[in-house]
């Protein structure tokens, strides 16, 4: 088996948001590999004429903030540096593979919550990504 240069865990901040990233940081020893952390903050909601439902600046900037301070306590809890970790707005199945493909990460690892047909087995962010990932996915049953 070939080792992974770059891993990248892809994380939303839940609770279980933690386990991808252990599982992500262990890959990531185990090889040598770099690791990054990356969340997505999905964009706001709109109305039929393309106005935001919510007031944007603020929100967004709220949004930023928070997601900021979760992934700095994440990132902490496994010794992760600061230049390694990375926020983008944007839909966030696209995102991940423009992340992918941009810093030539050789692994995603993503959580996958349990549901039924084959979201039962990876979700529709994880299935997106797999489907469309320039490198190889790994999907952490969370």
């Amino acid at each position: 088996m070939r080792a992974y240069r770059h891993i990248l865990a892809a994380v939303d901040l839940s609770p279980e948001g933690r386990e991808v990233l252990e599982r992500a940081q262990d890959l990531a020893q185990r090889y040598g590999s770099m690791l990054s952390l990356l969340h997505v903050i999905e964009p706001l909601p709109v109305d039929a004429a393309g106005e935001a439902l919510l007031p944007p600046m603020s929100i967004e900037s709220e949004l930023h903030d928070t997601a900021e301070q979760k992934l700095r306590e994440l990132a902490d809890r496994v010794g992760l540096e600061p230049s390694r970790r990375h926020i983008v707005m944007g839909y966030t199945k696209r995102e991940i593979i423009n992340f992918a493909e941009q810093y030539g990460v050789d692994l995603i690892v993503v959580g996958s919550h349990g549901r039924h047909g084959l979201a039962l087995l990876l979700g529709s962010t994880a299935n997106a990504v797999l489907h469309g990932a320039p490198c190889d996915v790994l999907a952490v049953r969370i």
